[in-house]
């Protein structure tokens, strides 16, 4: 496993600063944000791809530093129902994947989309249950006439320039969950699987160990954040919370660094599921603690991390 950071919390810094501070905190990778929610501040595609100038210093500025790149992050929703929206997201997801090939990035990020209800409707539409009839009839429309068409003819462009995407189980989106994730996986292609980020399984009711044995090699990529679950709010409204996140104290749940929502039993539970399951790749920490600096957030969350990973490979069990 390798330590990574997922470097849209620094992005008030150059990309040459941000790669300092992160080497000089032990972390040996970075994941960098492309386009779409997480922006490009540290990395336009369409001028790496046409200025080998550009590339050339992007990729010195990594070695420099001793920084792999973990993966590029593009997330957005490429099915929007709103055309402008969704051909916006559709051109940073693909110019993505381009400069992943060129980078020999192995992995692109993003979440699976949400289209709208009907060929009408304006904005996305995310069903949670499947009564009255509507509900279902939705379902129907979203997966069968937009999200798996769509994924399949982007699955075969990613296949072409040998990336792989990793959708982020994100509520909100059609792929919020194992079983959607395997469903869209088993309709498009095993050159899509999971972004497996706890945080947000944990407010679902997921139990994240399961969860990584059920994808198993489906999982592509490990995001680290935590949730914290408040028993008050939680007992009394449950976990569906559309409360502002800056309302900590009233919301039934809120992100947390690592080891803030959960101790290190858990956290060495799902790194020791990983490895068993044959996932070894990044761990790559995502700071949406409201509690914290980005920087008190980072480097507890790298603290935490460096106790309960693995990074040494665990070798023949010379005892048997």
């Amino acid at each position: 496993m390798k330590l990574s950071v997922f470097a849209v919390l620094l992005q008030d810094k150059s990309f040459d600063e941000a790669c300092a501070y992160l080497a000089s905190k032990g972390v040996q990778a970075v994941e960098i944000g492309c386009g779409g929610f997480p922006g490009d501040a540290h990395c336009k595609p369409l001028e790496l791809l046409n200025d080998e100038t550009k590339l050339q210093a992007f990729k010195d500025t990594l070695a420099r530093h001793h920084l792999d790149i973990a993966a590029l992050s593009v997330h957005g929703n490429a099915v929007h129902p709103d055309k402008a929206v969704a051909e916006k997201a559709h051109t940073e997801f693909e110019n993505a994947v381009l400069l992943a090939e060129k980078l020999g990035v192995e992995t692109v990020v993003t979440f699976s989309g949400c289209p709208g209800g009907c060929p009408e409707d304006k904005t996305p539409n995310w069903v949670t249950c499947p009564w009255p009839d509507d509900y279902t009839h939705i379902l129907e429309y979203q997966w069968n006439e937009v999200l798996i068409p769509y994924w399949k003819k982007e699955s075969a462009f990613c296949r072409a320039h040998n990336v792989r995407v990793a959708f982020e189980m994100h509520p909100g989106f059609c792929v919020y969950n194992p079983e959607t994730m395997m469903r869209i996986r088993k309709a498009c292609g095993d050159n899509i699987g999971a972004n497996f980020d706890p945080s947000h399984l944990f407010w679902q009711g997921i139990d994240p160990v399961a969860a990584i044995r059920y994808l198993g090699d489906a999982i592509f990529y490990f995001h680290a954040k935590d949730t914290k679950i408040d028993e008050i709010n939680t007992g009394i409204n449950g976990v569906l919370d559309t409360k502002p996140y800056s309302d900590e104290i009233h919301r039934s749940w809120i992100f947390r660094s690592v080891g803030y929502g959960h101790a290190h039993q858990t956290w060495k539970d799902m790194m020791s599921a990983l490895r068993m399951v044959g996932y070894d790749g990044p761990i790559s920490i995502e700071h949406e603690d409201s509690l914290m600096t980005p920087s008190e957030g980072l480097n507890k969350a790298i603290a935490m991390l460096k106790d309960v990973m693995m990074f040494e490979a665990k070798g023949p069990m010379w005892w048997a």
